[in-house]
């Protein structure tokens, strides 16, 4: 157990970091951030930022020194700076974790050789391998692609490749498209002696950028748990420490498909903020350092609806959008652009959908 008053640290200083040290300061936790900019939007509210590419040594080194545990806000960091941090201070979730959740072919081999559905896939590493393919299809690069970017729909053969050509001929996954009539996700955390899942998110997306969440997911019953099934056991699977997301596919037949786990905070589990008795952030605190979780019981049914660049202008009336009801989350970035998560709002309540609809078009 890592008890308050030690020192956590955290690799990324955007959004996710930010509001995970705003969880772990009332905690009576120290926390350090590893970012490449100094003005980074953890840099505010944590104690020290480190200043340092993802692939320098020094600054990992340098982070290890000073801190007693060390988390995470996104997976895309170089396996060797990994693999020499977690030899002087624990990792969590760990390097393999990670390794898997962030190449999209080693995620999809695991969800299903853990047992768990996924949407149907094909390997893609040369430009021939896509002969094999059924069309329409998503092509998806293996690693670095987020919010919709390295994807891309594909009608036919020829448009496959030239999406391949795109992409540079990186290794690619060739996702068949499923017929589904919503996304969910489940974030489930999990220390080394429990594990508790938080209920159901409905997404909704637009333009690949989750755009709103809904607490509870408007599902079954009987669908929500076994949503969750899936979601314990693909931590259980991984030995996690930590949380993870797993975001979900309800078909029209009623199957549960996974599309993609990410063993971080995520976007959809935002609205646990203000909706549930712990927040997915102090969760996560409290697993990475051991210490009971909280209950993740709703206070109330929530919608978050997320502001991307083009939400807001220097000129916005935070004012109206407060007047509705909804509550404001921004996170101080200092250049607002198109598709770019600049903060989000929340409400609660039965009408939480049309509020946070309401607060973001008043802006």
């Amino acid at each position: 157990m890592i008890l308050p008053s030690s020192t956590i640290g955290i690799l990324g200083g955007g959004q996710l970091a930010r509001m995970l040290a705003l969880a772990a300061k009332p905690m009576g936790y120290n926390v350090v951030v590893l970012d490449p900019d100094p003005d980074c939007p953890a840099s505010s509210v944590v104690d020290e930022v480190i200043v340092g590419a993802f692939n320098n040594p020094n600054a990992y080194a340098q982070l290890a020194q000073v801190c007693d545990v060390v988390t995470l806000e996104f997976e895309n960091i170089p396996s060797e700076q990994l693999a020499a941090l977690e030899k002087t201070v624990p990792l969590r979730p760990n390097r393999k974790v990670l390794e898997r959740s962030r190449d999209r072919l080693l995620e999809k081999n695991f969800i299903t050789k853990a047992g768990v559905r996924c949407a149907p896939f094909q390997e893609i590493y040369a430009s021939s391998d896509l002969s094999a393919g059924r069309y329409p299809a998503i092509l998806k690069t293996a690693t670095l692609g987020y919010d919709g970017k390295g994807q891309a729909k594909v009608y036919t053969l020829l448009e496959a490749q030239k999406a391949f050509e795109r992409f540079s001929g990186v290794p690619c996954v060739l996702e068949g498209i499923v017929d589904f009539f919503l996304e969910v996700s489940v974030i489930v955390a999990r220390s080394s002696f429990e594990t508790k899942c938080f209920p159901v998110f409905e997404n909704q997306h637009q333009n690949g950028i989750l755009d709103i969440t809904l607490v509870p997911a408007r599902i079954p019953e009987e669908t929500a748990e076994k949503a969750k099934e899936i979601a314990v056991k693909l931590a259980s699977a991984l030995e996690l420490h930590g949380l993870l997301c797993v975001e979900m596919f309800i078909t029209n037949n009623g199957q549960i498909l996974v599309n993609e786990i990410a063993p971080r905070p995520h976007n959809s589990g935002h609205v646990s903020i203000e909706a549930c008795q712990t927040s997915q952030f102090e969760q996560a605190i409290r697993a990475v350092c051991d210490l009971p979780l909280g209950s993740t019981e709703l206070h109330s049914s929530g919608a978050m609806a997320n502001l991307l660049g083009e939400h807001i202008s220097p000129t916005a009336n935070y004012g109206a959008a407060l007047a509705t009801g909804a509550k404001l989350h921004l996170y101080q970035k200092r250049e607002a652009r198109a598709g770019r998560k600049m903060g989000h709002l929340i409400a609660l309540g039965e009408d939480a959908l049309e509020t946070v609809k309401m607060a973001r078009s008043s802006l």
